[in-house]
This record gives structure tokens, C-alpha cells and sequence, in this order.
């Protein structure tokens, strides 16, 4: 159960509580009560029942899982935005419950209670996902404006301040804007993570009025994976015709984890995911992800197959032509993954050995994607 924080207008801590229990302070204001108001308020109740109102702004929703050390310094960048900590909270849910995550929350609320902004610990017991902890943040959270960040971002302080300078108007979401450092030649995973400097309207650095993300329902949580569960909830405030901006200045940092080797083969699993975005959305799929189905990867599972079956029926040459192009295919693949990336000895063999790995997982993984969700090719 959640707990919340209420202060005195001079931040002074009254009481820490459980949700649904009554509360009662021992400071001098011992008359003071606080109730749940309306989304977007705190309101405290003096002598007499008067209310007095604490407008709360925006909740900033991090979803986490297993990831204390990261999550720390995410929440850091948090409450030491340069904004007015009464306006506005900080949830974290975590998706794999741990005490060790547990601990780290409860350290920045602590830190926060006399001077910060509120920090809510919420274990997610399932179901399991990001897509399914932010639904879980976002529908405990109390402000007008929601905001979405990742456990391993940081923010830069005016994060929040620039954001919600964005809703003017009749604006409905904001996309702010990712940086990504990197030094030197990248990795064939690092050039590819980098790429999410240049998407459209990522969780890492989104903000949504709560009001849009009840309209369309929030996240579609057979989004498992931290994969393509932001580009369906665009799509459908698209859909919904939603006043959408970017806003440049809201910048968060994204570091770029470092990844063992191999991690490319890990990664491929998400695939299946594809099929389910492009089976609700096949025209943006088609004009913002992949204009066209990856036609060299079928090719290439083609030419194994075609391989095997020359072989079995003893027709030699069928084999050799169809062993042509699968080196063929397997070496440009390969080569465009090593183009502008590092030459170590041991990227270079990464890259082999992943290259002819890749496109018969992920045709198998588009196969399961497509069988799951009911869809063709993607």
C-alpha cells in the first residue's frame, strides 16, 4: 500500500501514512487532517473542516526492476529538479518488488520529507512490464500532468520546468528531447541504442494530462517488453486526434548501459512485438517504423532451408547456388553492421557470429509475433 507524505506550508513533516488510514499530526497543528481530494490536489482540512488546498501539478511516474544502482541516480536527478517541490511527486513502481529498490526510494523520501517533493514507492506484484508498471503509476499518481521517465535516465534540472512550459492551450502531450553521450567509435549496439536521440515521442521523456491517457485507456500491457509499448500509445494519441508538441528544451540524459557479448541475441525476442503494433496501427507502422518487410532476412532463412534440401535430395548444385546467397546476404548484413563501428577483434567477431545468427531468430521470432496476434508478416 502507498504511502503519502503531507506537509505544513513551510515543509515541515506532519505524518507518513497508508493509504485509506486516517492521519493525524503531533506538531503544533494537531487539528489538521489530510484527505485523498480530487486528481491534481492535496487538501488539508483545518479547525472548523476549512479546506486548504495544495495544488500538486505533474507526478513523474519511473518504472524500474532490478536496477537499484541506476534507479538511484534517477531519482537524485528527480528531486533536485529546479521546480516547487510542493507541486509536484515522484512514483516509482517496481515491476520485480525488491528490497533493494525498496530501500532506495525510502532513502530519497526520507532525504525529500522536509524540503522535497513527495517519493511513493509502489510494488507491482504484476502483471509484469513496463508498459503495465507505468498504467499502475500513473493511475495512483495525483497530478493533472503525468510525466514518464525511465530508472536509467537522468533528468536535467529544469526537466519538469520546460516540460510543462509546453502546455499551452489545448496541448495534450509533450516529447522532450534525448541525449545520448558516446565518445570515441561505437559499437555496432551502441550506434543502434544512440538511434533513440532521433525517435518520435519515447517513455523515456514523454508528459501526458491524465485526463488523455483515461480516454485512451493508458498503456496496452500485452506490450511485455520495453519495446514498441511507446510507439502504440502515440499512435493512438494520433488516433485520437491529440495536441501533440515537441519541446527540445525538456532534455533528459540517457547513458548507454554497457552490454555483454552478444547482447544483439538477447535483444531479438522483442520482434514479436512488431506484430502487434502493425496489427493495430499497419499505415503509421508502415510510415514511422518499417516501410517494408525485412524481405533479406526471409531470403536468407530461404536460402538455409534451400541448403539443407539440396543437400538431402543430393542435388549439389541447388545447395551451392542456394549456399552463394546466403554468404552473400549474410556478409552485406554483416558489413552494414560494421560500417562506421568498431574494428577490435572481438566486435569484429561478434558481428560474425550474431550476422548469421539474427535473421533465423528473427524470422522465428516474427513467426511467433505473427501466430500470437494474428497477423501476417510484418
Amino acid at each position: 500500500m502507498s504511502k503519502v507524505l503531507a506537509f505544513t506550508r513551510n515543509r515541515k513533516r506532519l505524518v507518513v501514512y497508508n493509504e485509506g488510514e486516517s492521519m493525524h499530526t503531533g506538531t503544533a497543528e494537531a487539528g489538521l487532517r489530510m484527505h485523498a481530494g480530487a486528481a491534481g490536489s492535496r487538501v488539508l482540512r483545518g479547525h472548523g473542516g476549512a479546506p486548504i488546498p495544495v495544488e500538486l501539478i505533474v507526478s513523474v511516474v519511473v518504472p524500474t526492476c532490478g536496477r537499484p544502482e541506476l534507479l538511484n541516480r534517477c531519482v537524485a536527478s528527480l528531486v533536485l529538479q529546479k521546480f516547487d517541490p510542493d507541486r509536484f511527486e515522484i512514483i516509482v513502481v517496481d515491476d520485480r518488488p525488491s528490497d533493494a529498490n525498496r530501500a532506495v526510494v525510502e532513502r530519497w523520501a526520507q532525504h525529500a520529507a522536509d524540503s522535497g517533493p513527495e517519493v511513493i514507492y509502489i510494488p507491482s506484484p504484476g502483471p509484469h512490464g513496463p508498459a503495465a508498471a507505468r498504467n499502475r503509476g500513473w493511475r495512483a499518481a495525483r497530478g493533472d500532468i503525468i510525466a514518464f521517465t525511465d530508472d536509467d535516465t537522468i533528468a536535467s534540472p529544469d526537466w519538469l520546468e520546460n516540460g510543462l512550459r509546453a502546455f499551452r492551450g489545448d496541448v495534450q502531450a509533450v516529447w522532450g528531447r534525448i541525449v545520448m553521450p558516446l565518445s570515441g567509435t561505437p559499437t555496432d549496439y551502441e550506434k543502434d541504442a544512440k538511434n533513440l536521440e532521433t525517435a518520435e515521442f519515447v517513455t523515456a521523456n514523454c508528459f501526458c494530462r491524465r485526463k488523455m491517457l483515461e480516454n485512451i485507456d493508458g498503456f496496452d500491457e500485452r506490450f511485455r517488453f520495453a519495446w514498441r509499448e511507446d510507439s502504440d500509445l502515440y499512435f493512438r494519441l494520433l488516433d485520437f486526434q491529440a495536441h501533440i508538441v515537441h519541446e527540445p528544451k525538456a532534455v533528459i540524459t540517457h547513458p548507454i548501459r554497457p552490454a555483454g557479448w552478444g547482447v544483439s541475441l538477447s535483444q531479438v525476442k522483442k520482434i514479436q512485438f512488431d506484430a502487434l503494433l502493425f496489427k493495430k496501427h499497419p499505415g503509421r507502422y508502415r510510415e514511422k517504423i518499417r516501410a517494408a518487410p525485412r524481405w533479406d532476412f526471409y531470403l536468407i532463412v530461404a536460402s538455409i532451408i534451400a541448403v539443407i534440401a539440396g543437400i538431402a535430395a543430393g542435388a549439389a548444385n541447388v545447395a551451392m547456388i542456394a549456399g552463394a546467397v546466403w554468404l552473400a546476404m549474410t556478409g552485406h548484413f554483416c558489413w552494414q553492421r560494421l560500417k562506421n563501428t568498431s574494428k577490435t577483434f572481438s566486435h569484429v567477431v561478434e558481428m560474425i557470429v550474431t550476422s548469421i545468427l539474427i535473421p533465423p531468430m528473427a524470422v522465428y521470432w516474427r513467426a511467433v509475433g505473427a501466430f500470437k496476434f494474428r497477423v501476417g508478416f510484418v
